[in-house]
């Protein structure tokens, strides 16, 4: 029997070796005619002008990118890459990512650049946030929302519970709905982590609740599972994290300030945590009981509870039946103290962003290995 022993060894890895096509070298498309088989397979008509349309759409947002978000100098790109004019056909992008043509290293380089920005714009920008935007936040943020009591004449911002058999308040030191994530910087955290993936974006909608102690991270979590704000089945365990305070030495300290049948002062309750946390702070297994989701660019010392969810979206459509899928969104749970710490300044913000933009450059355009 006839059979080929030629294998592309980039492609295998992506397919089945668990690499990302991000970082592939280079492709193995040598003519126009596979290169528009190739984005046909892609998703992209190239014979339906908003395809085309589409693509170049993707290719401006690349350029913008590169030289004004990732700090490349524009007079460094060659000229029939970045000139839609000189390049005249899209296609010509995958052939010259392909070029083993010592002489077009820099051409070869810079086509896989842009390509690599469009890939994750197309993926960015096709998700079902931007097609339901508004009705996404809407059945989100609302129950959050309906729950925050803002007092301007006390200065006061608290939870307070719905339920009518009981009152419930939690005082907060601040209540934020985190900035909705513009196209471009999750195009930017994409690339920074080989890991991420458009549809593993889960925190293009937020909230973040400051609260005024340690103990009361803990409260807020019971009263929006309590005042069903959020239903924890929809959580996804393996994006959570919690380096604030072990859940299991929380609950015990509860018990044992129960059983005491006291009533204590918060700043009773606040030492007994303090003390049962340095009690076994140092024993073997207690650090994993800490947990939190690596993240190469965030600063280590940022101390908080936080976990993904997942909201069931409902939108009416005018003469169907009503489209319904789950869209996730992040929760974040921080005492005031972890909250100052985390935000000294807008100095440790950009230094953040700066980690990410520098992950980001080395990723669509790797150092040349000589």
């Amino acid at each position: 029997m006839s059979y080929s022993l030629k294998f592309d060894l980039d492609i295998l890895n992506s397919v089945a070796g668990g690499r990302s096509a991000i970082d592939i070298p280079r492709l193995n498309i040598h003519t126009i005619e596979e290169a528009k088989s190739f984005i046909s397979c892609y998703g992209f008509d190239l014979s339906k002008p908003e395809s085309v349309e589409s693509l170049w759409y993707f290719h401006r947002r690349a350029l913008i990118l590169i030289t004004e978000k990732l700090g490349f100098p524009v007079a460094d790109i060659p000229e029939v890459i970045k000139n839609p004019k000189v390049l005249y056909d899209i296609s010509r992008l995958l052939v010259f990512a392909s070029s083993r043509d010592p002489q077009q290293k820099e051409l070869q380089r810079w086509a896989c650049a842009f390509l690599r920005c469009m890939h994750v714009f197309v993926h960015a920008e096709n998700d079902l946030f931007a097609s339901f935007s508004q009705e996404i936040q809407k059945q989100i943020l609302e129950p959050y929302q309906h729950a925050i009591i803002n007092d301007g004449s006390r200065h006061r911002i608290f939870l307070k519970s719905k339920k009518q058999k009981q009152t419930v308040e939690i005082d907060l030191a601040g209540f934020e709905v985190k900035p909705f994530k513009t196209s471009s910087s999750t195009v930017i955290k994409l690339l920074a982590r080989p890991d991420a993936l458009a549809m593993k974006i889960f925190d293009k909608l937020g909230v973040r609740f400051v609260t005024r102690s340690l103990f009361d991270s803990f409260q807020v979590i019971r009263f929006l599972v309590d005042e069903n704000i959020m239903s924890f089945p929809h959580i996804m365990p393996d994006q959570s994290s919690n380096n604030l305070y072990p859940v299991k030495l929380f609950v015990q300290t509860c018990e044992e300030l129960t059983q005491t049948q006291k009533t204590f002062t918060d700043e009773e309750v606040y030492k007994k945590f303090e003390e049962a946390y340095k009690q076994v702070s140092d024993k073997v297994d207690f650090q994993d009981q800490l947990f939190r989701k690596p993240n190469e660019q965030s600063d280590s010392d940022f101390r908080f509870i936080k976990f993904i969810t997942r909201q069931l979206i409902t939108v009416n459509t005018v003469g169907h039946k009503p489209f319904t899928f789950f869209y996730p969104y992040e929760v974040q749970i921080m005492d005031e103290q972890s909250h100052q710490q985390a935000s000294s300044g807008p100095l440790e913000h950009q230094a953040y962003k700066e980690r990410q933009k520098m992950a980001a450059r080395e990723r669509i355009l790797p150092k040349v290995k000589e």
